[in-house]
């Protein structure tokens, strides 16, 4: 992984830091991978965490801003070291969508390179791969549309049992495709509603994945 891939703000060192610090402890069993919106488990979304994953080892590998590349140098850098987890629930790509409007093609294969790294690392490891959170009011917002397209691709590298795809959008949506401030105030990030529905949504499978033996 080129260098210049790595992002250089200082907060962002921290927190890698910090991170490195977690995974040379040991012992993780479920991760949570991605960008703002799974770092946002810490601040929006920590009720609900310490409900469905305090009791589960369960580390917290978002990072707010960052882009499919920047999750795959963070995973050769350290972060995935350490430890065998049980379950990586994945959910990154709308920072690529949203920076620069990469190709849906694009994403997906960095999402495949994400997705090998850690089968790589752990081979023993489930994954929960999920679509790519819908942003923006309505279904023909510019950058929902990239996302969605990106997300009928991702599909393709799940295999139903090592990795698992769930794309759980519908659940963030009124019945007319549209993503209302109440669960998304800015459209895009979650908020404790929004990342309730999240954990409940996922439950059924992670369980399952959580529990195999």
């Amino acid at each position: 992984m080129a260098e210049n891939n790595k992002r250089r703000g200082p907060w962002w060192k921290d927190r890698h830091e910090e991170k490195l610090a977690l995974a040379k402890q040991g012992g993780w069993e479920l991760v949570f991978l991605g960008d703002s919106i799974t770092h946002g488990w810490e601040r929006n979304g920590k009720s609900t965490w310490d409900k469905y994953y305090g009791a589960r080892k369960a580390i917290n590998l978002g990072f707010g801003g960052d882009r499919t590349e920047h999750v795959l140098w963070r995973l050769e850098h350290g972060e995935f070291d350490g430890y065998k987890p049980r379950v990586v629930v994945i959910m990154i790509g709308t920072n690529n969508t949203g920076h620069d409007m990469h190709p849906p093609e694009a994403i997906a294969a960095g999402i495949e390179k994400i997705v090998t790294t850690i089968k790589n690392k752990s081979p023993d490891t489930k994954i929960i791969l999920l679509g790519i959170f819908p942003r923006g009011a309505t279904t023909d917002d510019p950058k929902r549309v990239n996302n969605d397209k990106t997300n009928s691709l991702i599909r393709k590298i799940a295999d139903g049992k090592q990795i698992v795809f769930l794309n759980i959008n519908n659940n963030f949506l009124t019945e007319n495709g549209e993503l209302t401030k109440e669960i998304m105030p800015d459209l895009l990030h979650p908020k404790e509603t929004g990342y309730a529905i999240w954990a409940e949504a996922i439950e059924p499978t992670l369980a399952r994945l959580y529990d195999m033996k």
